[in-house]
């Protein structure tokens, strides 16, 4: 099997060193970038399995560059920043960030967050990778969704994760708590309002009208039920 390759992009060498020896230590394969513009050069020839983003670069706004990652590449994005506050972390997540890791760090935390998120990620065993549903096709290998007239939309890996939890559970109450337990991340106000922020760009890339969706129902004071009829390929 291929060992998951992690690029780190963080500007301080003394982080890209600990981090590089203790991803490789257990089995990972990586690639470290000082600038976001050696970083966003390397994109073009590999495709790294985790990006590990530090938000303080010299060259670029590191919540912009996550917020591309997000929309384009199919990676898991995991924040190491120094910034703590609450909204440094909302925002991040909001953006499509998978996960929001503060420094200092041990790095056997960080190993351990990567390794349960590629876990997450992998297919469910009897579940294909695209869906089919009233009149859509989500395809979780490509991030998009494509209309009955063949025009395709990309969607996050952070946007995908909620939309894949909803079309296994069809006409099922998706409660908080199970997305919190499913998804990972801390529960509270800030995970509630990420997830706020992921349904609601679905809703819009599902053309459904804000005040009385068709598909993503809100259950309030509940959580969510998703009423399409889908199959699975």
């Amino acid at each position: 099997m291929t060992q998951a390759l992690v690029s780190i992009l963080d500007d301080e060498p003394a982080i890209r060193t600990m981090l590089a020896d203790a991803l490789e230590e257990a089995g990972f394969r990586t690639m470290s970038f000082g600038r976001a513009t050696e970083f966003e050069a390397a994109l073009k020839t590999h495709t790294p399995d985790v990006c590990l983003v530090d938000l303080s670069l010299p060259d670029k706004d590191g919540l912009t560059l996550v917020h591309r990652l997000a929309l384009e590449q199919g990676a898991t994005v995991i924040i190491i920043s120094g910034r703590a506050q609450v909204q440094d972390r909302v925002t991040g997540l909001e953006l499509g960030a998978d996960d929001y890791v503060t420094k200092p760090f041990d790095p056997a935390e960080v190993v351990a967050r990567i390794r349960a998120r590629l876990r997450r990620d992998r297919p469910v065993a009897q579940t294909g990778n695209c869906a089919r549903f009233n009149g859509w096709t989500a395809c979780f290998d490509s991030y998009t969704l494509m209309d009955e007239t063949g025009e395709q939309t990309p969607f996050s890996h952070a946007e995908g994760e909620v939309l894949r939890l909803f079309l296994e559970r069809p006409k099922r109450l998706v409660s908080r708590a199970v997305m919190q337990e499913t998804l990972g991340g801390a529960a509270g106000e800030s995970f509630d309002r990420a997830m706020d922020v992921r349904i609601s760009r679905l809703r819009t890339k599902l053309r459904e009208d804000p005040k009385n969706p068709r598909l993503i129902k809100t259950v309030y004071g509940a959580g969510y039920i998703f009423l399409g009829d889908v199959d699975w390929s």
